[in-house]
């Protein structure tokens, strides 16, 4: 069976409402743009002005923001001015590109973004384009993780405490899903514990019950000392296929755990 894939330039078409023209009633960049995160997306613009002629873009400085649904700023770019046709001419044909990093993405979830063009003149006047035939300024960006899926969230723990008043022992009250769903049987877990001064033991404890509840059997899977003398985070590794997990403290973890990392 044939699939086809296709290699094209990510182009939206924008118009700009250049003073002394009628902007006219149809639609422009009302496409949606999808951006991926895990690697850089280039988007390119093709700048025309109200007759459909490409705009010359020496005068001006094409911008790029996105905010998300609290109308907050994550991604501002300033546009790059192309080429078109005769590579070894500079050409004027209303198209400039803007790349949203992989990098600056990394910190943005799959969500959908409002994103806007403008353009600042020479003169540092903003001009402004349209996403729709309703000339709203914004349009929509939707950002996607499945075609470079990355590594799965990372759990924290940060407190740890007496079950009952005479117990000798604390334990986590942020019990961790295992994701037994996605791990085979040679499932790696890693944790990571930021201590100042801790003397003790940190245990790994873990459960095969669906549910947890009061009466749920937890069972010791790894442990590891702590001196005190411990200047960096300490990692610790471990096998197997659960439904959850917690922790466990010998000595009392009161300012001396800050925190426990975890990424199934």
């Amino acid at each position: 069976m044939q699939t086809l894939r296709y290699l094209a330039p990510n182009r939206i078409e924008v118009l700009a409402n250049e003073a002394g023209h009628v902007t006219e009633y149809r639609p422009v960049y009302s496409r949606q743009l999808n951006v991926y995160r895990g690697i850089d997306n280039v988007l390119e613009f093709k700048l025309l002005n109200p007759d459909q002629k490409p705009l010359d873009v020496d005068r001006y400085t094409p911008k790029f923001v996105a905010f998300d649904e609290n109308n907050t700023q994550v991604l501002s770019y300033e546009g790059v001015n192309l080429q078109e046709g005769d590579s070894t001419a500079y050409t004027k044909k209303g198209l400039f590109k803007v790349t949203v990093t992989e990098n600056d993405l990394l910190n943005v979830k799959d969500q959908f973004l409002t994103y806007n063009v403008y353009l600042i003149d020479y003169d540092g006047t903003n001009v402004l384009t349209y996403a729709n035939e309703w000339f709203d300024a914004t349009g929509i960006i939707n950002v996607k993780s499945h075609a470079f899926p990355g590594p799965v969230e990372t759990k924290s723990v940060t407190t740890l405490a007496k079950l009952t008043s005479n117990a000798t022992e604390w334990h986590s009250r942020d019990i961790i899903d295992a994701q037994p769903g996605v791990n085979g049987n040679e499932a790696l877990h890693t944790a990571v514990v930021y201590t100042d001064g801790y003397e003790g033991d940190i245990v790994v404890q873990a459960t095969l019950d669906d549910q947890v509840t009061d009466y749920t059997p937890w069972a010791d899977v790894k442990q590891v000392a702590f001196t005190g003398a411990e200047t960096e985070p300490k990692p610790i590794n471990f096998n197997g296929v659960f439904s959850y997990i917690r922790f466990k403290s010998t000595a009392d973890p009161t300012n001396k755990i800050s925190k426990i990392l975890v990424r199934n």
